[in-house]
């Protein structure tokens, strides 16, 4: 077979994956209503699954290394299939969060495995555009998981929102079992030269920034559907046109950050929390009117899928001589950056009103740009002075 289309079969299970992760997020007000709980409490659907992630990537990761890839791959999304098409039917909450809860374990075991396995498929000198195809994935499902996963329970059900994940994982794992071959570990990989990126405290500021950043857009983003339901007044069908149309303008918004990071990453990166910032002030002072708001999400599309990009090149940015390992710091802390804004999302939701939850944000925002500012000041000086005076 075709090396490029072994990377998009597993960038597709990458979307079924992520679409489970967050998908959920445009259907939590439905889940409130038909288990009878709060939307603070659905919001733990969210949030322990990030957690779980960001807590046990990689020790999982590290535990299954010695494993078939092919083998694994396929063991992850079976899982995520048969986790999906329980939730469809859970009769209760509490059997809604655990099976959401177990696919979460091996959640960043399929992501490092499918880089390793993307990169190890074609020649080293383009081992970079195999990964980038299998990334696709990534950005397709955060862009697009919600709005569509809001579309299907809002015109069909909650368990028809459930089944089209599971069908996804079902698709990718037929297409796993078929047309990718066999892929054995033929070397151990040394993590000691790795973990010594952990000692640079500059690595640090970096991740804490990233993690601040996710935290920044999920802390709003996970309440997204309700804000637009109870300060916006907007019916199901509205909001599932708005997170469409947030989810098609993120994908414009992905190659622009890309650009800019390219022309500048440090400019770009310490001026993403303040722009975020007036999205934010916008939403405060707008939000309860229809029109203003749809031109809000459609600009807070573009901004929102840039913080994601611009989060992972500037964590990585100070791990370069372990890609890898960064790579799977970028997905332990940044789904840790979900559940920590999740909780505290919800926390302002419950606690001071939907209206204020985007304070939340505001405070993760400016500790993202205190921790990039002291980056900068205290590592990036002589670094910058080079390169303005190569320019």
């Amino acid at each position: 077979m075709k090396k490029p289309f072994l990377t998009y079969i597993i960038a597709f299970g990458i979307f079924g994956i992520i679409n489970t992760e967050l998908g959920i997020v445009g259907v939590l007000p439905q889940i409130t209503k038909n288990f009878q709980i709060s939307v603070s409490q659905a919001g733990l659907l969210v949030s322990m699954f990030a957690l779980i992630i960001a807590l046990s990537g990689p020790f999982m990761t590290l535990l299954f290394s010695g494993i078939n890839r092919k083998k694994i791959l396929a063991g992850v999304i079976a899982l995520f299939a048969i986790s999906n098409l329980v939730s469809a039917f859970a009769p209760n909450y509490t059997v809604l969060l655990i099976v959401r809860v177990l696919p979460a374990f091996l959640h960043p075991v399929y992501f490092s495995v499918a880089f390793a396995a993307a990169a190890s498929s074609v020649p080293k000198e383009q081992s970079a555009r195999a990964v980038g195809r299998v990334f696709t994935g990534v950005t397709v499902g955060m862009v697009l998981g919600v709005p569509i996963t809001s579309f299907i329970g809002d015109q069909f059900s909650l368990d028809a929102a459930f089944l089209f994940s599971a069908i996804i994982n079902v698709i990718t794992f037929i297409g796993i079992i078929s047309w990718i071959p066999s892929l054995p570990v033929t070397e151990k990989l040394s993590y000691g030269k790795q973990l010594k990126v952990l000692v640079k405290p500059q690595l640090w500021l970096n991740i804490a920034a990233a993690c601040f950043i996710l935290a920044a857009l999920y802390s709003v983003y996970a309440y997204f559907a309700e804000y637009l339901g109870k300060v916006t007044n907007m019916n199901g069908k509205t909001i599932s046109a708005m997170l469409i149309l947030f989810g098609a303008s993120g994908v414009f918004g992905n190659l622009q950050a890309a650009k800019l990071l390219s022309k500048n990453m440090i400019k770009t990166t310490i001026y993403y929390p303040l722009v975020m910032g007036v999205i934010y002030l916008l939403i405060s002072y707008a939000g309860a009117y229809i029109i203003p708001m749809t031109v809000i999400i459609i600009v807070w599309g573009v901004i929102f899928t840039g913080g994601l990009i611009v989060s992972q090149t500037w964590l990585t940015s100070e791990a370069s001589e372990a890609p890898e390992f960064a790579n799977s710091l970028f997905v332990s802390f940044g789904n840790l950056g979900v559940a920590l804004g999740t909780v505290t999302g919800g926390w302002f939701l419950s606690q001071l009103g939907i209206q204020r939850i985007i304070f939340s944000g505001a405070i993760f925002l400016m500790l993202a740009f205190i921790c990039i500012g002291l980056k900068i000041k205290l590592f990036d000086q002589k670094q910058e002075k080079i390169y303005q005076s190569n320019d």
